[in-house]
């Protein structure tokens, strides 16, 4: 893998480079859509930017609560944290990485905040949906290249040597990574088929939830790493999975029985 390579003397990030990628294509995919309805792309872009600051927030936030145990250990020796450098070094441990799942989450939310300011705006969330699996696409090829997010000790796979996982390196595994990049393909590929023929109006989202949370929640068996804790020999991501997905059902037919139909 090539987590890094040197440019005019500076290190730079294949990762980075990809989520960079990534957020082009997000914005590219949906103002391109929404020029075609009709519609200002300004609103999409402040909608993007606006759950962008979500996506950080949330994604760290998920990374530092995973990692619990650091926060623990922190929390029993406060004396050693006396100065600002100790304090800083130690937020860059606790919540340094990132988790999909905190990112997603937290984007919705930042949406919604949008979105409720501005009740006509809501059509925005059938733009944007198809675009989520786009970027998580390019951020999965990133995690490859960077040989994080790795797979299972598997004789189908790839040997990582200077993967930024220390872990991972040295020992043949499933690519994971790519196998769920091309499984957000797929989301991307139906979700933008069926924005196109105007099905499932105003459920483009909780249609993505549902199928992401299912692919995601079998695609774990997968994952190698365990740095992300196990609970009840469930990942911590296949737990947010079912979580996901049942909160899910029962929102949709919570407004199945409020507005008394839902058209499919």
């Amino acid at each position: 893998m090539l987590p890094y390579f040197e440019l005019f003397g500076k290190t730079i990030g294949l990762y980075q480079i990809m989520a960079l990628c990534g957020i082009f294509a997000t914005g590219i995919c949906s103002c391109t859509a929404t020029r075609k309805t009709g519609h200002d792309d300004n609103d999409t872009i402040s909608l993007l930017l606006f759950s962008a600051i979500g996506v950080f927030i949330g994604g760290h936030l998920l990374y530092g609560i995973v990692n619990y145990t650091y926060i623990i250990y922190a929390i029993n020796n406060l004396e050693k944290f006396n100065s600002i450098k100790i304090i800083f070094d130690a937020l860059l441990v606790i919540f340094g990485g990132s988790v999909f799942y905190g990112g997603l989450l937290g984007g919705i939310f930042a949406g919604h905040l949008y979105i409720n300011k501005n009740e006509n705006k809501k059509y925005l969330l059938d733009i944007v949906t198809p675009a989520i699996p786009l970027f998580h696409f390019f951020g999965r090829i990133g995690c490859f290249l960077g040989g994080c997010c790795f797979g299972i000790e598997s004789s189908i796979g790839f040997t990582t040597e200077h993967g930024i996982v220390e872990e991972a390196n040295g020992i043949q595994r499933f690519p994971v990574q790519l196998l769920e990049a091309l499984f957000n393909v797929f989301l991307f590929l139906i979700l933008a088929k069926l924005r196109k023929k105007g099905m499932f109006k105003d459920k483009m989202l909780y249609i993505y939830l549902l199928m992401y949370s299912t692919g995601r929640f079998f695609i774990e068996f997968l994952r190698g790493d365990d740095l992300r804790g196990k609970w009840f020999l469930l990942s911590t991501s296949q737990i947010i999975s079912i979580v996901l997905f049942l909160s899910v059902l029962i929102i949709v037919r919570g407004k199945k029985r409020k507005f008394n139909h839902i058209t499919y």
